[in-house]
């Protein structure tokens, strides 16, 4: 594999970001949760007018990781009312990191959250905060590795299911 670029999204890059999405959302959680809800989250969440309008908002960023033209996985942060929850308006949210499963191991993960510290470097916020599944064990591992610690928990509810997310943050200040 080649140098791996990290690049801002545009709307041009929306059926790309469709396809490593659901990609890596299937990847992700398809073995622990059922086919029904996986696809329903896939159809609400990902599709061309809810990514269009996030594209768009001016407090939301996508990030491709990408390697000879091949996109590996992505990022997309929220700042200010755009964040899922309002923790902190001078906080910064990492909504989505994933990378595709072939890549895992790979430093993709690194670069796209080494990318998020440099962010919020730049724009001065207090801290980073996502919220990770209590059962995705490789996510919590990497983002421990990464400095964030667990402040919080919340309900994300997939489909017809209620499952824990840990909020986790990353303080810059």
């Amino acid at each position: 594999m080649n140098t791996i670029k990290i690049r801002k999204a545009t709307l041009s890059d929306l059926e790309a970001i469709q396809n490593i999405s659901t990609q890596t959302f299937i990847e992700t959680f398809a073995a622990l949760n059922t086919p029904e809800n996986i696809a329903n989250y896939i159809k609400d969440s990902f599709n061309s007018e809810q990514l269009t309008a996030e594209l768009n908002n001016a407090n939301s960023q996508f990030y491709l990781a990408s390697s000879d033209n091949e996109i590996l996985g992505y990022l997309k942060i929220n700042f200010g009312d755009a964040q899922t929850e309002t923790i902190n308006k001078n906080a910064l949210e990492v909504h989505r990191i994933y990378v595709s499963q072939a890549f895992h191991g790979k430093n993709v993960g690194q670069l796209l959250i080494d990318k998020v510290k440099e962010i919020a470097q730049q724009t001065d916020v207090d801290y980073i905060w996502l919220g990770v599944w209590e059962e995705n064990h490789r996510a919590l591992r990497f983002y421990t590795k990464n400095g964030f610690v667990e402040f919080d928990k919340h309900v994300f509810t997939l489909g017809n299911e209620k499952q824990t997310d840990l909020l986790m943050q990353f303080v810059i200040n």
